[in-house]
């Protein structure tokens, strides 16, 4: 068997619950559709994972890659599908970064490689799911 991750989740009440991960930390899952909710969706928590997922591998591969980054911000959005089980249809990505020397094609490649090879927040969408990225560099 291979690695195991774990959360276990507690139903706190209407369709509010918190979820304490594996590591020991809690956050407060909840419906947006409720007046009083207390915390992102499941669905926002899935995006959520897939952006710090991906933004990892980023600056892991550009440390790696000696890229003097100083800043990085990756804004997701997600498609759903129309009917039960709303999936996720599509993901579209800004990686926006900054810092003085930081080049394109490195930073391009991290995205690539986070993508195809390392992000499995990523990697466990639906195969169908499309995912589209772009990069913005700034000055910092």
């Amino acid at each position: 068997m291979g690695e195991q991750t774990k959360a276990i989740l507690r139903w706190q009440e209407g369709l509010r619950f918190e979820a304490e991960s594996g590591s020991g930390h809690r956050i407060v899952a909840d419906s947006p559709s409720r007046p009083d909710h207390a915390g992102p969706s499941p669905m926002e928590l899935v995006l959520m994972g897939v952006a710090g997922c991906t933004a990892m591998d980023v600056v892991a591969i550009l440390e790696k890659m000696r890229q003097p980054l100083a800043r990085l911000e990756v804004e997701i959005v997600g498609s759903r599908a129309e009917t039960h089980p709303k999936y996720f249809t599509g993901v579209s990505l800004v990686y926006r970064l900054w810092g003085e020397g930081l080049t394109l094609e490195k930073v391009q490649r991290a995205v690539e490689l986070s993508h195809t090879t390392y992000c499995s927040a990523l990697a466990s969408l639906r195969p169908d799911c499309q995912v589209e990225s772009r990069i913005e560099m700034y000055a910092p």
